[in-house]
C-alpha cells in the first residue's frame, strides 16, 4: 500500500506578486513570460520598485503538491527553506493545505527563496527568482520512506539550476524505481530547457523519468524545432507518457501510439497565468494515481489550470475536489 499518491520535489519559494505594465518590464530589463534567476542585490532592487504586492507560497512543484492535496490526494514535498520569517510562512502554508513537508530548514544563510512576479494586463507573468536556501537542497534531505512510498515522484526541471538538487533527485528516483514506483518531471521553462537540453533528454531516454509534462514552447525547445507536430512525434519515442499543454488550445497526451486531445476549460477572465502548468500536473497526477484514464487525467488537469488562472497567485483557493465533483469529473 503506497503511503502517498505523489511526492513532489522542488524549489521552496515565496512568491511576491504585483501588477505592472509592459513598459516597467522594459525599463527594468525583465524578460517577459520567463523565469529569470537573479542574485540577492537585484532581488532587493526589484522589490524596492514593485507596486503593492501579494505574498504567497509558491514554487512550481510545491504548487502541484498543494493542488493534489486540494483534490483529496495524499501529497508530500521535499524543498529547502531557511529558519527565517519567509521560511516559516512557506512551511505553514504548504502544511495547512494538507501536504507532508518535513525537510529540515537551513540554519542561517542564505535566506528563504523569493520570486518577484510581475503580472502584465494580458495576464502573463514574468518571474525574477532569487533561489536563496533552495540551492542547499541535497541528498541528505531525501527521506527514503517517502521516496519509496509514493506512487509517483514528480520534480521540476528548475531543480537542475541548484547543483546538489540533481543528486537528491537521482537518489530519490533510485528509491522510487527500486520500489516499483514511477518518476515524472516538468520541463518548467523553455529557457531552462535551453540550459539543460542534453541532460533532460538523457533523463527520459535512460528511463529515469517515465512521465513528462511540458508546454508547447518547452517541447519545441527540447527538440530544437519550430514544428509542434515534429516535437510531439519525437517525445513519443523518448518517454512512456507525455502531457503537453497548449494554453487556450487545451492539451495533448501521448502514450506510445495513443493520442488523447484535451479541451481547455472555459474561463470567464484571465487574471494571472502563474501556476497554470503546476495545477495541470496536479490534476493529471491525482487522476493518474487514482487509476483514471488518460482522458480523465487530462480533464482534471485542465479544470485545475482553468481555475487557477482566474485568480492572483499559484495555489488553488477553491476546493478542487468539490469543483471536480460539481462538473462531474469525480
Amino acid at each position: 500500500m503506497a503511503q502517498y499518491d505523489v511526492l513532489c520535489i522542488g524549489n521552496a519559494i515565496v512568491d511576491i506578486i504585483a501588477h505592472c505594465d509592459d513598459a516597467f518590464l522594459t525599463e527594468n530589463g525583465i524578460i517577459k513570460g520567463a523565469m529569470n534567476l537573479i542574485d540577492a542585490k537585484r532581488a532587493e532592487l526589484l522589490y524596492s520598485r514593485m507596486g503593492p504586492a501579494i505574498e504567497a507560497s509558491g514554487g512550481s512543484a510545491g504548487n502541484t503538491a498543494a493542488g493534489i492535496a486540494s483534490f483529496g490526494g495524499r501529497a508530500a514535498f521535499f524543498g529547502k527553506v531557511s529558519s527565517d520569517t519567509l521560511g516559516e510562512i512557506y512551511a505553514h502554508d504548504i502544511q495547512a493545505q494538507g501536504v507532508a513537508f518535513d525537510t529540515v530548514p537551513l540554519a542561517g544563510t542564505p535566506p528563504t527563496a523569493r520570486s518577484m512576479i510581475f503580472v502584465t494586463p494580458d495576464g502573463e507573468r514574468s518571474m525574477n527568482t532569487y533561489l536563496g536556501a533552495c540551492v542547499e537542497l541535497g541528498p541528505e534531505d531525501v527521506e527514503a520512506d517517502k521516496a519509496s512510498g509514493a506512487k509517483v515522484t514528480y520534480f521540476e526541471g528548475y531543480l537542475w539550476d541548484p547543483p546538489r538538487a540533481k543528486e537528491a533527485i537521482r537518489l530519490t528516483a533510485r528509491h522510487a524505481h527500486a520500489a516499483g514506483r514511477e518518476v515524472s518531471m516538468t520541463l518548467s521553462d523553455s529557457f531552462c530547457v535551453d540550459r539543460y537540453r542534453d541532460e533532460f533528454l538523457d533523463l527520459m531516454r535512460s528511463g529515469m523519468v517515465d512521465i513528462v509534462f511540458a508546454n508547447s514552447h518547452e517541447i519545441k525547445s527540447l527538440y530544437q524545432t519550430s514544428s509542434f507536430e515534429e516535437a510531439l512525434a519525437a517525445i513519443r519515442k523518448d518517454c512512456r507518457i507525455a502531457a503537453v499543454t497548449r494554453s487556450e488550445k487545451g492539451s495533448i497526451i501521448v502514450r506510445g501510439d495513443e493520442t488523447v486531445p484535451i479541451e481547455a476549460t472555459k474561463i470567464h477572465q484571465l487574471v494571472d497565468t502563474t501556476g497554470a502548468g503546476d495545477l495541470y500536473a496536479a490534476g493529471f497526477l491525482y487522476g493518474y494515481t487514482t487509476g483514471r484514464s488518460l482522458k480523465e487525467c487530462g480533464d482534471l488537469g485542465s479544470l485545475a489550470a482553468g481555475l487557477v488562472i482566474q485568480q492572483v497567485g499559484p495555489r488553488p483557493r477553491q476546493n478542487l475536489r468539490q469543483e471536480a465533483m460539481g462538473v462531474g469529473l469525480l
